[in-house]
């Protein structure tokens, strides 16, 4: 297969529009047309895990963080992106990013650390607003259901954990064919009044040009009437982290346990332990502090990201406990994610996780 054709599996669950403005997501390196025959999956891409991809035979990495930010001005290999470039182009492998626009997903990075932590019903701590869009078509009856399954195929109608949404209304659509048509229904150069349905239903942002693309195709009429209207709506599904509740409450040393247990570390950071046992769970794998007061505001008992700042630690003392669990150890399982993703729409197809620990960070 080419690169496009597993590149956009990842895109249809996690699409690049979602993407922080900063973000560098989707192919760094290498063209979407290359034919691929093996992939590695990694967290960060390192000189280590280019070789790892040449003994392997991988000849496209997915990575979690890009390796590029920044403009490069030369590729001398004297820096560390230098050299990875140098190496990653010298030996033919494509390099591609899922970063915060998997970061920005209910079914993301998130999802999966909430899973890993025991966490249930977790919902997202900070969605995203202005993401979402209503279109607006007109058909005539007997089309209706044809036209609005076709929408809901192609992604619209989603409101929260409901599918199908849409509002109809009836009313009479008016037009005129000039020359050079072959109108549907009504004659050339007669005003002609039908009964329609005006279907209205919910679109996001990365789903919209689909979504048109099979109105169009299912709609009886040469020329498609549609409305896009851009909203303001926060749209649940996605945001950035997750908050939700645990099966029961626990004292918050022994949960705190746990959390190092599974996330396999040695010590946790944290401020005042709150005086009573842990319920609420609000969490961001990575670098989460800007998350610290939506977790508050949603009365979370006990916040978990990485990065944490030294003032950070100081805000909702004995209200929240603000833990730092590590940047690396909070997205460690991202790698699995996107393992699972992969296979389970390729499932013949060789793709592998890294054995390369890239955490740049140790403890004595």
């Amino acid at each position: 297969m080419n690169i496009k054709d597993l590149t956009i599996v990842l895109e249809n669950i996690a699409p690049l529009s979602l993407q922080e403005d900063y973000d560098n997501s989707g192919l760094l390196i290498g063209n979407n047309k290359n034919e691929i025959n093996q992939v590695l999956i990694c967290l960060d891409v390192t000189p280590e895990v280019i070789e790892e991809a040449i003994n392997t035979k991988s000849d496209l990495i997915i990575a979690h963080h890009p390796i590029i930010f920044k403009g490069l001005k030369r590729i001398n290999g004297e820096s560390l992106v230098e050299e990875v470039v140098y190496k990653a182009i010298k030996n033919d492998i494509a390099i591609y990013a899922i970063h915060t626009n998997l970061d920005n997903v209910s079914e993301g990075v998130n999802s999966i650390l909430a899973s890993k932590l025991g966490i249930q019903n977790a919902q997202i701590l900070s969605p995203l607003a202005g993401k979402l869009n209503k279109i607006v078509t007109f058909c005539p009856i007997d089309f209706a259901d044809k036209v609005r399954e076709a929408m809901f195929k192609a992604g619209a109608g989603h409101i929260g954990n409901y599918d199908s949404c849409s509002f109809n209304s009836q009313g009479d659509g008016s037009f005129k064919a000039l020359e050079n048509t072959n109108p549907f229904v009504g004659e050339k150069d007669k005003l002609h009044f039908e009964k329609e349905i005006r279907i209205e239903t919910i679109v996001p942002d990365f789903k919209v040009s689909s979504v048109i693309k099979s109105l169009i195709s299912a709609h009886p009429y040469e020329e498609v009437a549609y409305d896009i209207y851009p909203l303001n709506n926060i749209s649940s599904n996605t945001g950035a982290g997750m908050i939700g509740t645990l099966e029961k409450p626990m004292d918050i040393s022994e949960y705190l346990k746990h959390v190092k247990n599974v996330l396999g570390i040695n010590c946790v950071k944290h401020n005042k332990l709150i005086n009573k046992k842990v319920e609420k769970v609000a969490i961001c794998g990575g670098s989460g502090s800007f998350l610290i007061n939506a977790a508050a505001k949603q009365k979370a008992d006990l916040f978990i990201t990485g990065d944490i700042k030294y003032h950070d630690f100081f805000e909702h003392q004995g209200i929240m406990t603000i833990a730092d669990a590590g940047h690396y150890e909070t997205e460690q399982f991202t790698k699995e994610l996107i393992h699972a993703i992969l296979t389970k729409k390729f499932p013949n197809f060789a793709i592998r996780i890294s054995e390369t620990n890239t955490n740049p960070v140790s403890f004595l």
